[in-house]
């Protein structure tokens, strides 16, 4: 074999999946079709944002790359949703789609055990229904032991321009003409799905001062559990804010059939969650506006990102409907929105562990499997690259629970419920978010990345580190008593407090909504960092949430725990529903708690199905 595991495609998820199996000591290869390309951002230069910035937490917690290098090489950092309750705060980094790609592309040459290489893959070696390397363009073969396709929108691509559709990539770049259509060939079903990007604008050709400021947060951040802030907090990059107007819905309802996508061109499947422009007048016609922001792409370029103006209208109605809005009345467009269409698999047909149920040792990762965004993208890779090292290592694949991560909950949905649109994760997806927060993602996930050898010992020290922290803040505030006398008392009666009758620990009295440590340390100095002091207190505050919460999570895992053979047959089971027995067999769900939340089956299939395990192979006791 000329290598152990061959990484296709160099986007988000490729670069997680190339590294985090090199740093496995696995030898691995890269290949992508254009190495300028590496880490690009095609659309929205940002990393993070709602859900999506807690899902770089954890990859940064499971050993990926995505957090540490936004920390490097963004221009202006905020929390969302910091005035909210903490299940749905996350980061949102505006990065410098140039800077980001030099950090990226720095990491991965320097990470040992990986090799790049440019060109283009169009088919797989295939033997005995098992991937044995791939096949390059120019008819080169390099074998492999496994293969991870993270191919991005790059497959039988077109851009669509009003009624102009164009054979290529994103940015003009080559596409996979064949890749597909083989997969197609090994047994696959493959969809037609849809995103798009939006106008990029002349910097100089904007009118600022009529647009509402978006500056960064006054308070360090950082995605990485390990790294220390090193951006200028007082010299972050301004971004704007503006809405649509009468006159802009006026122009795209008037030409809505020479839309790409009104107009009949498009054949794939658009993203519900991040939809184009048009899209959303129809959709939501009640709305007065929409709003808009002006990002900077890189302070090296002169063009600025319109977030939120997708669309696949013609050329001279874009520069209309721009020139509509505020402050962009003379705005000279670098680059014209445009949809793309590309083909992508069902991921009904991988395993959670990403590997491929139709060819042995294939894995697939980002939005080959249906998802949209570059989060989604990288945590996938990263799996994907965990798993195929593991299984190199005859070790069990690293399965997290909905419980565990937004990880968790991304590739349980796309194994289990499948998607026909752009899957993009929402915090409303989770259902267990009050303990999937941004603030934890070290705490839930590097006890397992240090199990399977995905961090460094020095980053394993410092969890523990955190953890005996944690236990000695823990520990401080119920040890430490406030006394109620009349000087304390007036601490609280200034702030509109109720005076407690009598004295309480500190851990006591942070039960009480109003109470904050910053008021607590009035009174006494609380001798912890505030990465500590902030965990504490969501804790404290949310403790009867949280206890019920994993009450919920113990029945859950009972389900989880009931395993099922990979080689039952449901043709056997009496009584099964059609369709229940339909979806079982394609999805063939690893658990009793996987199977139950497949659409269209329902609790009685579940009972059925729980009795003819517990008669048969003596399971579920």
């Amino acid at each position: 074999m000329d290598f152990e595991i061959i990484v296709v495609g160099a986007g988000h998820a490729g670069i997680e999946a190339s590294h985090i199996s090199a740093f496995k000591n696995h030898k691995t290869l890269l290949i992508t079709s254009n190495e300028k390309n590496i880490a690009d951002m095609p659309c929205n230069p940002s990393i993070g944002g709602s859900a999506k910035g807690i899902i770089v937490r954890e990859i940064d917690a499971l050993g990926g790359l995505m957090g540490k290098i936004a920390d490097k090489s963004h221009f202006q950092i905020k929390m969302l949703n910091n005035s909210k309750g903490p299940a749905v705060r996350a980061l949102r980094a505006q990065a410098d789609k140039v800077t980001y790609r030099q950090n990226m592309l720095k990491a991965l040459k320097d990470t040992k055990n990986l090799t790049i290489k440019e060109g283009m893959v169009e088919d797989l070696i295939i033997e005995n229904n098992q991937v044995k390397g791939v096949i390059l363009a120019n008819g080169e073969k390099i074998t492999s032991q496994i293969v991870i396709l993270t191919t991005g929108t790059y497959l039988k691509a077109n851009i669509l321009i009003g009624s102009s559709s164009t054979p290529s990539g994103p940015h003009g770049e080559q596409r996979s003409n064949r890749l597909s259509d083989n997969l197609k060939k090994y047994g696959h079903q493959i969809q037609r799905l849809k995103t798009g990007t939006p106008q990029r604008i002349k910097a100089s050709s904007i009118d600022f001062n009529q647009m509402q400021e978006e500056k960064g947060d006054s308070q360090y951040w950082t995605f990485s559990c390990d790294d220390e802030p090193s951006y200028d907090i007082n010299n972050q990059q301004k971004c704007y804010l503006i809405y649509t107007n009468a006159q802009t819905h006026q122009i795209v309802l008037n030409n809505l059939d020479k839309s790409a996508m009104y107009g009949g061109y498009v054949t794939g499947v658009g993203p519900r969650y991040c939809p184009s422009i048009e899209d959303k007048l129809v959709r939501f016609k009640d709305k007065e506006r929409h709003q808009l922001f002006l990002e900077p792409e890189s302070l090296a370029y002169d063009e600025w990102y319109l977030q939120g103006f997708s669309t696949s209208m013609p050329k001279d109605i874009q520069e209309q409907m721009v020139h509509s809005l505020k402050g962009l009345e003379n705005a000279i467009i670098t680059k014209y929105a445009y949809a793309i269409e590309y083909d992508a698999i069902d991921p009904l047909e991988i395993n959670p562990s990403l590997e491929s149920k139709i060819i042995n040792n294939l894995f697939t990762a980002g939005q080959i499997n249906g998802t949209s965004g570059y989060e989604e993208a990288a945590a996938q890779g990263l799996m994907a690259g965990i798993n195929a090292s593991l299984k190199l290592e005859n070790k069990e694949p690293l399965i997290l629970k909905r419980n565990d991560a937004y990880i968790g909950v991304l590739i349980d949905d796309l194994v289990t419920k499948g998607t026909k649109e752009p899957y993009r994760m929402l915090t409303s997806r989770a259902e267990y978010r009050l303990i999937l927060r941004h603030d934890n993602a070290d705490l839930r996930l590097r006890k397992y990345a240090h199990e399977i050898g995905s961090i460094t010992e020095t980053q394993y020290q410092n969890y523990q580190n955190k953890l005996k922290l944690l236990t000695d803040c823990e520990n401080f505030l119920k040890q430490t008593t406030l006394k109620m006398t009349e000087e304390n008392k007036k601490y609280f009666v200034d702030q509109n407090y109720a005076v407690p009758t009598t004295s309480l620990t500190f851990y006591e009295l942070l039960k009480r909504p109003e109470i904050t440590l910053a008021f607590l340390n009035n009174f006494q100095t609380i001798p912890f960092p505030k990465e500590i002091t902030d965990e504490m207190e969501i804790t404290i505050k949310y403790e009867g949430y949280i206890a019920k919460m994993n009450k919920e999570i113990s029945k859950m895992e009972k389900l989880e725990s009931k395993q099922i053979p990979k080689d039952i047959d449901y043709q056997k089971i009496k009584n099964l529903a059609s369709e229940a027995r339909q979806k079982l067999e394609k999805i063939r769900p690893i658990s009793i708690g996987q199977a139950s939340r497949i659409s269209g089956v329902n609790p009685s299939d579940i009972t059925i199905l729980s009795i003819y395990l517990k008669k048969e192979y003596g399971k579920n006791d």
